[in-house]
């Protein structure tokens, strides 16, 4: 009985299956995700004799830091063993629906990515949502992998869960070596008992697959990350990134809890696109455009699209012309401009000067653009490296969680 990636409602009906009071399935729920307690045996806000039962009779399955790969920047790639008994995802996927697969096929094992960010004042993790990708981007590692599986919900919610569990163990070490003032394990049960970390946290759905083709179980993760009494993660501050699955995205926009929609966009026209983005065959930019047009942005959201730049592929003046008219119908957005990250594929970077025409065009006829240098490239964590490469300098996988 596996309880990581469970709902509140799925734990409580769980607990009332076993004999107990429901709400000890929210009790659960509180320690699993607000407290990220991942032993059954010290959630001490339960009966000792339930957690004898639970030790028996349920599981708490963590991915396994294989090797962790630490980045000039500070930025920590994972690399993580996942495993498991149930529901895969098929390539077929990209093709259509793949309701009631997840009885014909069973789960395997599997390798998959993420990525910590520390920043001043905020970390940002960036997770992956399947083991490999589908969709083919021609520019991308990722897509050389081809799809391994769908992730779980729970196999998403421990790449957040994870690594904020570690680094909050360095600051809490941090602070008790430099003598706070407070007793020896004080800061430990300060931070155990607060439901968030004392830094902003920022989570991106950009690292392995398509979010929105693992609709479910993605949707099932940002419930927990997003509820207050979960993880407890702003919606402001989680995005979800898609190559442009419409339907993903109609269905998106119909959720009452989502987090923020950033579309990848890469291409000024369908020709275009159609090279880099194969995806764009079966929705093409009139279908993604009219899908965003429609899209119920929330008071204070505006739609995020990505634009990696490829020298002498997508990067002229008359490139930013053509999306300057594309977004034009659209009501409020930004374009943020990612420099391609080195790999080995047949592109190059744009060079700086081409970044900042095609930046200034777009910003000079009214559409907000940034340029987002990406982070841990020398570690190959950066937007578009993630292919579960090894490299020599590995740390070794860290040793347990509370």
């Amino acid at each position: 009985m596996e309880l990581l990636g469970k709902s509140k409602s799925e734990l409580r009906e769980t607990c009332a299956a076993m004999g107990e009071p429901a709400y000890r399935g929210g009790q659960i729920y509180r320690a699993l995700y607000a407290e990220r307690n991942f032993d059954v045996a010290q959630m001490t806000n339960l009966p000792v004799a339930l957690r004898a039962r639970l030790a028996t009779q349920a599981t708490i399955s963590l991915p396994v830091v294989k090797q962790k790969f630490a980045s000039a920047d500070g930025s920590v790639r994972y690399l993580f063993d996942l495993g498991g008994t149930e529901k895969p995802g098929i390539n077929a996927e990209v093709a259509g629906s793949t309701e009631g697969t997840e009885k014909r096929k069973p789960l395997r094992l599997a390798s998959v990515e993420a990525v910590f960010m520390p920043s001043e004042g905020r970390q940002t993790i960036c997770v992956s949502t399947q083991a490999g990708c589908a969709v083919d981007c021609q520019f991308c590692l990722t897509a050389q992998l081809g799809l391994i599986r769908n992730l779980t919900a729970g196999e998403i919610v421990a790449q957040v869960l994870l690594p904020l569990e570690e680094h909050r163990w360095a600051r809490e070490a941090r602070t008790e070596e430099q003598g706070a003032g407070l007793k020896p394990g004080a800061t430990q049960t300060i931070a155990r008992n607060a439901k968030r970390d004392p830094v902003q946290t920022n989570v991106v759905l950009m690292g392995q697959g398509e979010p929105l083709l693992n609709f479910e179980a993605v949707m099932a993760a940002l419930r927990i990350l997003l509820d207050p009494e979960g993880v407890g993660i702003s919606a402001k501050h989680v995005t979800l990134s898609t190559s442009g699955i419409v339907p993903g995205i109609e269905r998106l926009g119909l959720e009452v809890v989502r987090p923020k929609l950033a579309i990848s966009l890469n291409a000024s026209n369908d020709e275009q696109r159609d090279a880099l983005m194969p995806i764009n065959k079966k929705y093409p930019l009139s279908l993604l455009l009219d899908a965003c047009r429609n899209y119920p942005l929330r008071t204070w959201e505006h739609l995020t699209f990505e634009y990696v730049m490829l020298g002498g592929v997508n990067d002229a003046a008359e490139d930013a012309r053509r999306v300057v008219r594309l977004l034009a119908p659209l009501k409020t957005v930004k374009v943020n401009l990612i420099p391609w990250n080195p790999g080995e594929l047949p592109y190059r970077e744009s060079s700086a000067q081409r970044i900042e025409e095609f930046r200034r065009i777009l910003v000079d006829r009214g559409v907000p653009a940034f340029v987002r240098y990406s982070r841990g490239r020398d570690v190959m964590a950066a937007c578009g490296q993630l292919a579960l490469l090894q490299i020599d300098n590995a740390q070794p996988p860290a040793v347990g969680y509370r």
